[in-house]
């Protein structure tokens, strides 16, 4: 995955690299939970960073991307839960670069809202 600084366009490649990887994945149904989890905190990570930037207030854009880090720890959760788990039979390389990616972001979301608390 090709990495690109507007953060916006990151996390929006990010939630398409979760919804191609789920897409193309046979899981067993009694793991449909997780499946569906991990898809919903990965988008939600664009989502609020997108609402964020539409925010009409300061306080309301930290607000968005306070949720947007939340979620993204969420969904790192949820990759480590599958790549230490048999919850489905895919590289460990895929979802080992998955995890970084999300590393990656939450790191950024983090230092993002902690600049917005210094001023």
């Amino acid at each position: 995955m090709e990495r690109v600084f507007d953060i916006k366009v990151r996390c929006y490649q990010f939630s398409k690299s979760v919804i191609d990887l789920l897409g193309k994945t046979k899981f067993n149904r009694l793991y449909f939970s997780i499946m569906d989890q991990l898809l919903r905190s990965a988008t939600s990570i664009g989502a609020n960073v997108v609402e964020g930037k539409a925010g009409s207030s300061r306080k309301d854009f930290k607000n968005y991307y306070t949720i947007a880090l939340k979620s993204s720890n969420e969904t790192k959760y949820w990759l480590c839960l599958m790549r230490d788990t048999n919850v489905i039979d895919i590289n460990k390389e895929i979802i080992k670069e998955l995890l970084d990616e999300a590393d990656q972001i939450s790191k950024i979301l983090a230092s993002i809202i902690i600049n917005l608390n210094r001023v």
